[in-house]
């Protein structure tokens, strides 16, 4: 009887939608790593290019727009990304950064 209550105790945190159920952080760290991500980020914010994500006047403010700002990423720095690739380092950002629900 107990576990049938923590079951269904548990059912709400099982209903919280990840905003990129597909993506795997860890992968998706990796790859930003490997485009050097931070250099282009420094470059523009200064610092190690993390704020590039955490600044008041970012742009990115939803799930939607990071994907397609990562997609722009991959496209202008010519990465080779996959979707799957893109959504991985989309996982990734939100996990450490952004915080998207």
């Amino acid at each position: 009887m107990r576990i049938v209550i923590a079951a269904l105790l548990a059912l709400p945190l099982l209903a919280v939608a990840q905003p990129f159920p597909k993506g795997n952080p860890a992968i998706g760290k990796k790859l930003a790593m490997a485009a050097d991500c931070a250099k282009c980020h420094s470059q523009r914010v200064g610092g190690d290019g993390s704020r590039m994500y955490t600044r008041p006047e970012r742009k990115v403010k939803n799930p939607g727009q990071l994907l397609a700002q990562v997609r722009a990423c991959n496209t202008m720095l010519n990465t080779g990304w996959f979707p799957e690739d893109e959504e991985n380092v989309a996982a990734y950002l939100n996990r450490d950064y952004y915080k998207f629900k």
